[in-house]
């Protein structure tokens, strides 16, 4: 039993008992107000508890995984060193050496692609100097690019132009005019071409 002067600790754990007990109130010989589960045969009063909220605990959450920061993008530093800008060059054959530079070198998984026209020349590689050939007469743009192993461009180059002078197959022939022996060797002078031969016929004497 308990006094009244600890009745809010009784109630308090009254309420914690299970929900089928019941709980009892009476005043004892002293004037005291009693809380008990057992009245033990006392004129007693049952108490009318209120239903509790009972709520299921929360499973427990995971910790979220680190997420590593995002890695800053690689600016690249990307320009063609030769030709020069507006250069005029001069090949028959159409043959152009092209070299650029880049910074930082290429990150892994990263490569250097030469572009004609807007039109890539190479494989992506580290390399930053090009031979082309036949290339043909005219102006025209080269970049250079960096792309990444899925071939994404990650860097381009601003464009520089340049001039291509080829003297023509018949230009060359008139500078230079084919003889009997040139047909099929010089590329200004094919075989199809080539004058047909006079055949010698022998003098036949009339009879």
């Amino acid at each position: 039993m308990i006094r009244s002067g600890h009745w809010l600790t009784a109630l308090l754990l009254a309420l914690a008992a299970p929900a089928n007990a019941g709980i009892y109130s009476y005043i004892d010989a002293d004037g005291n107000r009693v809380f008990t589960d057992r009245p033990a045969g006392q004129a007693a009063e049952p108490i009318e508890l209120k239903p509790t909220n009972d709520m299921p605990a929360l499973p427990p959450t995971a910790p979220a995984a680190s997420v590593p920061a995002a890695t800053a993008a690689i600016r690249y530093q990307l320009q063609i060193v030769s030709p020069a800008e507006d250069e005029t060059i001069r090949s028959n054959a159409g043959d152009l050496l092209v070299s650029a530079s880049g910074d930082p070198a290429p990150q892994a998984g990263h490569g250097y692609q030469l572009l004609l026209d807007g039109e890539a020349l190479s494989a992506a590689g580290p390399e930053t100097h090009f031979e082309l050939h036949n290339v043909d007469r005219g102006t025209h743009r080269l970049q250079l690019r960096v792309i990444d192993a899925e071939g994404r461009e990650l860097a381009r180059s601003p464009a520089r132009t340049f001039h291509l002078i080829r003297t023509s197959l018949a230009q060359r022939r008139m500078v230079n005019p084919c003889r009997k022996n040139d047909y099929g060797v010089r590329p200004e002078c094919p075989l199809k071409d080539k004058p047909a031969e006079k055949r010698d016929i022998p003098f036949i004497p009339f009879l």
